[in-house]
């Protein structure tokens, strides 16, 4: 468990749901845009945000908001075809993701479907993400992220 503080970020945003996933087109459009920003860290962020209601009826054709950011000092000036995105600060439940994106719904699937249910805690309204540092090497399958997922008691 995280006490986040509140985060800014800047970077481009797709609407899509778990059907018709456009994350690889995201992450295309933003990679040789990142350049344009000074960010707070040399960490990239896999941000979603999602409707109120989204997880009490799970649908996969559902669509819900996916960001491809850096993290950046309040002050940042936000590129042309780009966006700034503010979590308010909050508890976060943090997992250790190791494998391929392809493995990505074993996680998920664990921290949803058993350890949430079991832990006391439930989902808070705010951004999920993932962090992708140094250990991050897209379809390795030893790559590394951190997934964060907004709880409240």
């Amino acid at each position: 468990m995280e006490e986040s503080a509140q985060r800014e970020w800047v970077g481009m945003k797709m609407r899509m749901s778990f059907a018709t996933n456009h994350t690889r087109e995201l992450w295309q459009r933003f990679m040789p845009k990142k350049g344009k920003l000074q960010p707070k860290n040399d960490l990239l962020f896999s941000i979603e945000r999602y409707p109120n209601d989204f997880f009490q009826s799970f649908d996969p054709t559902r669509e819900f908001e996916k960001w491809a950011a850096v993290e950046v000092v309040e002050s940042t000036s936000i590129p042309n075809g780009m966006a700034k995105l503010t979590s308010p600060a909050g508890m976060y439940a943090v997992f250790l993701h190791k494998g391929t994106p392809e493995e990505g719904p074993k996680t998920y699937g664990y921290i949803f479907e058993t350890w949430l249910p079991a832990s006391g805690y439930q989902l808070d309204h705010r951004p999920h993400f993932a962090v992708m540092g140094e250990r991050y090497s897209n379809h390795d399958p030893n790559s590394e992220e951190e997934i964060w997922i907004p709880v409240k008691k």
